[in-house]
């Protein structure tokens, strides 16, 4: 009887410790940007953090036909947009991806996406061990003019 307990208690620390492995990192706030009849891109934004050293190395959607890591910073006073092969994320540090900066770009959209629309999205971190592990995130549809900002005062 006391070996049922002993093998209980160890399968429950095992599930647990499985559990917390599988779920590394933390998705908040995660909106994209509505788009205009006939427009074919957005952008997908939202703050994530792990527990863990990792890297985002690939999004992808249904609603896009390509689905990239983008960067847009200012380079001599001229806004430009590039994509990234992955991006660092340390251990405990919160990424925003944001209007502006990082985010996720989806471009050859299949349809406009609409403010509400509840979009999915899968990211991809790799680990230092080199494994990787899939995320499912839901992005809700914000307005054209939404900001960081606008995305942290809704409720989700």
């Amino acid at each position: 009887m006391n070996y049922l307990k002993q093998f209980s208690a160890s399968a429950a620390l095992f599930l647990a410790v499985l559990g917390t492995a599988q779920a590394q990192v933390k998705v908040d706030n995660a909106w994209v940007r509505a788009t205009v009849p006939q427009q074919k891109a957005t952008g997908a934004f939202m703050q994530l953090s792990s527990a863990k050293d990792t890297r985002l190395v690939e999004a992808k959607s249904p609603v896009a036909g390509i689905v990239e890591i983008h960067q847009m910073a200012m380079q001599d006073n001229v806004m430009k947009m590039r994509q990234v092969a992955f991006l660092d994320m340390p251990a405990g540090q919160a990424l925003e991806l944001k209007p502006g900066g990082f985010h996720i770009m989806l471009m050859d959209l299949k349809a406009q996406v609409k403010d509400g629309d509840k979009v999915p999205v899968t990211l991809v971190f790799e680990g230092k061990d080199k494994k990787k592990e899939t995320l499912e995130v839901t992005a809700i549809a914000r307005p054209l003019n939404s900001s960081a900002a606008d995305a942290n005062s809704h409720s989700h």
